[in-house]
């Protein structure tokens, strides 16, 4: 939910004014406008943008909400003779594909992103929509993996901590989407201009992110007996 409300506060800053470059960027109370997203401000040197400090400090406050389902996994899993219980059978095949496709998804994010700061807007939009492209793979596998499962959320504690951090962290993955569609027009006119795209910068860190409490999802789920 807080990664929803988050993107749903940035998402909202195309319908505001793109300043022209030079013009100095608004960070409001309800919101991010569009002039500290697409542009720098002036006199600002080399300091960190106010979006991507804001985006540091949010996923500061993700990593504990997933160390504390990681925590719960591992204390239910501590006072439970057999871990995941009988005649539950966990296949690693699919979601071990899923998630080199997640990694690699990885890769094509900061490939756009150099793609931008060689100023080469056609080259980071074919990343950003090749990223989306494998998020939406991603999502689709664990969706199939939760259809397929032979338990369920309320099976047992075993299958409720397992949805409880996989659909969180589907959640997240469809929040990171709906982000880079956000900042794709901005960063591309950003790019066209040879200006800075904070917003990207901000949108790689939460996929990175992204991608970072999913190896410690899967090796927890299907790695660690």
């Amino acid at each position: 939910m807080t990664a929803c409300s988050f993107v749903a506060g940035l998402g909202g800053y195309p319908l505001g004014v793109v300043g022209e470059s030079g013009q100095e960027g608004i960070l409001g109370s309800s919101g991010v406008g569009a002039g500290s997203i697409v542009t720098t401000r002036e006199g600002s040197g080399s300091g960190t943008e106010p979006l991507v400090f804001g985006m540091v400090l949010f996923l500061s406050s993700e990593a504990m909400f997933f160390g504390a389902l990681l925590s719960a996994y591992y204390y239910l899993r501590s006072g439970t003779a057999l871990w995941p219980p009988p005649g539950v059978r966990i296949e690693p095949v699919e979601p071990a594909i899923a998630t080199a496709i997640l990694l690699a998804s990885s890769g094509t994010v900061t490939l756009a992103e150099r793609a931008a700061a060689n100023a080469d807007a056609r080259r980071l939009r074919s990343w950003i929509a090749t990223t989306i492209a494998l998020g939406a793979i991603f999502v689709a596998s664990q969706v199939r993996t939760w259809l397929t499962d032979a338990f369920g959320i309320r099976s047992s504690a075993y299958g409720t901590i397992v949805y409880a951090m996989t659909g969180f962290h589907v959640m997240h993955v469809v929040a990171g989407l709906a982000l880079f569609l956000s900042v794709l027009a901005p960063a591309s006119r950003a790019a066209a201009r040879r200006e800075p795209a904070p917003a990207l910068t901000a949108a790689t860190y939460y996929w990175h992110f992204v991608d970072i409490v999913w190896i410690a999802l899967f090796s927890t789920i299907y790695l660690v007996r």
